[in-house]
């Protein structure tokens, strides 16, 4: 999942080299949070949150493949 994130993201960005995911798994969740620059965090999220919310639909459906919950968070 954390390899995901990290591949759409920089493709995203203006500075791939300040994107960074970081995962952390409690049971059957996990908790990914994705860091970028703060110059974008606009490109990341996207009109009214589009990208975000694509995002976070291609990684929920390879969590569903493996029977986990994740949970994307932008920072």
């Amino acid at each position: 999942m954390k390899e995901i994130v990290e591949v759409i993201a920089k493709s995203l960005v203006d500075h791939p080299e300040f994107v960074r995911v970081e995962e952390r798994e409690e049971g059957s969740e996990i908790f990914l949070d994705l860091h970028v620059a703060e110059d974008d965090m606009g490109k990341v999220i996207g009109r009214q949150g589009r990208i975000a919310k694509a995002l976070r639909t291609v990684v929920k459906a390879a969590a569903t493949r493996e029977n986990k919950k994740v949970s994307v968070e932008i920072n």
